[in-house]
């Protein structure tokens, strides 16, 4: 919450379906997500439960500009979202 309050933005772009629901994949890392995670997953991802693509933040020059695309189930197990910059 500090992250996102600090002006962190992302999006989940894989999730690890063993962890965590595929319907994760291509939300926004917000409070909502946050709130919306169960006992035992971890907030920040740290054991594999999800990557993100992180798009703005104190880090970076300017936000960048993406576009979500679909997301595809691969291996049978992660459900991923593509992400175009515009």
């Amino acid at each position: 919450r500090e992250m996102i309050d600090g002006g962190l933005r992302a999006t989940l772009c894989c999730v690890d379906t063993q962890q965590l629901d595929a319907c994760f994949a291509g939300r926004d890392f917000d409070p909502p997500l946050l709130d919306a995670l169960s006992v035992g997953i971890d907030p920040c991802g740290e054991h594999g439960e999800f990557h993100t693509c992180v798009h703005a933040g104190p880090m970076f020059d300017r936000p960048i500009r993406v576009e979500r695309g679909e997301t595809v189930l691969r291996d049978a197990r992660f459900a991923y979202t593509d992400f175009q910059p515009l």
